[in-house]
């Protein structure tokens, strides 16, 4: 065992907490269910003898931050201490996401008995997987969707496959543009037989621009082995899956509770290789981005973490300030706009290495994407033109908002 993994523990008592204001018990009680580790005094003073705790917003704030599950399970056994409308309507929302879960588990495996036909490597990343792995329970987890990860080199034939259980691209590209799509983009969303956007096929984990260039080869070398519905199936390793949850994590600025919820459950496995995280966090340029979902899980969530590497992780005096302002937000969060100023500002201070922070906007600028080939068709022969649309495109946007 390495000896970041043998170090002693941190748990949230050891630091200042990140915590919402005072003024939110609502959101410090979402919290407090949904830790890694629940508070005795979970109904204490801050919570459930609090005058203006509102259950209403409380269930809003489940539904918003996708862990409702979590939050029924934390409540299901105090019905004496929490309104019986309120467990009723958890246990409600519960059982309804069990069954559809269910459903999701099921047609996952129907997917990868797909590929596998077609001699496609493939493995099933977040969803099910993780809602077993992490949480010991398929109906602890709330997702609205499939994603399987399979080689870049396989995309084209995974996506014939797919078409044979009645799967469609809900975007449509020309021969030139699925080339350049599978270059520069990192999924494939389908419509399938039980809705629209049901699955995504990916061959990364974030678009290029994103600048975090992940070895998806060496994801398929590490993978090892897990039970979705009693049935094996691949799955990333404990480093992998945590590098990949925080880059996602980041990507999304951290606006969802339950993909922190995932870090910090994937922190508690054993046997996860800490040396081995910090080196591939560093050769990728992600130390600040993992340090913040770290200090986050660990403030936030109570997730207990190798003192070792929690003080390697933060040794970047950004980590702090950017915790603070991901944690302050996080309540009421909105997703951003991607092509928003304020987006492109939080990436690049996200990003530690200048080298990065400039390949970022290289990329982001030069980089097209299905809108610019919405907006003008060109042929094969004059692709790299694209790279000028989208750099018109992106300059206009930008000079917009800061008119505005």
């Amino acid at each position: 065992m390495s000896s970041l993994a043998s170090s002693p523990q941190i748990g949230t008592g050891d630091h200042p907490a990140l915590s919402p204001p005072s003024s939110d018990p609502e959101f410090r009680f979402l919290l407090a269910c949904c830790a890694i580790r629940i508070p005795l005094d979970i109904y204490g003073p801050d919570s459930r003898s609090n005058p203006v705790l509102d259950w209403q917003r409380l269930l809003r704030l489940a539904e918003h931050h996708s862990v409702t599950p979590l939050v029924y399970q934390a409540l299901r056994s105090s019905a004496n201490e929490v309104p019986q409308a309120v467990v009723d309507e958890l246990r409600l929302r519960y059982e309804h996401n069990a069954r559809r879960n269910l459903v999701f588990a099921s047609e996952l495996l129907r997917v990868l008995e797909c590929l596998e036909a077609h001699g496609i490597d493939a493995v099933p990343y977040k969803g099910p997987v993780l809602a077993e792995t992490l949480y010991g329970d398929l109906a602890l987890r709330e997702f609205s969707d499939l994603d399987v990860l399979v080689r870049p080199g396989d995309v084209a034939r995974a996506r014939e496959a797919l078409q044979s259980l009645g799967y469609v691209p809900n975007i449509v590209l020309s021969p030139a543009q699925q080339r350049a799509y599978v270059q520069s983009g990192y999924e494939y969303a389908f419509d399938g037989p039980l809705g629209r956007n049901l699955l995504e096929m990916q061959w990364a984990i974030v678009p290029r621009f994103f600048s975090v260039d992940f070895d998806v080869e060496r994801f398929f070398e590490h993978a090892t082995f897990a039970e979705v519905a009693g049935h094996r199936v691949k799955t990333l390793s404990s480093e992998d899956l945590l590098l990949s949850l925080c880059v996602h994590a980041a990507k999304h600025a951290w606006i969802r509770l339950c993909w922190l919820r995932d870090i910090a459950t994937v922190t508690q496995l054993a046997g996860v290789n800490w040396e081995f995280v910090y080196a591939q966090a560093k050769e990728l340029g992600i130390l600040r981005i993992v340090g913040v979902s770290l200090t986050l899980a660990n403030r936030l969530l109570a997730a207990s973490l190798p003192e070792a590497a929690m003080r390697r992780f933060q040794m970047d005096k950004a980590i702090a300030e950017l915790s603070d302002r991901v944690a302050a937000s996080i309540p009421e969060s909105e997703e951003y706009s991607t092509e928003s100023l304020a987006y492109f500002r939080l990436m690049m201070r996200l990003r530690e290495r200048p080298s990065d922070r400039i390949r970022f906007a290289m990329r982001l600028a030069l980089t097209p994407s299905v809108g610019e080939w919405t907006v003008v068709n060109l042929p094969a022969p004059l692709f790299p033109l694209y790279r000028i649309v989208r750099l018109f495109r992106v300059a206009g946007r930008l000079f917009s908002q800061r008119s505005n």
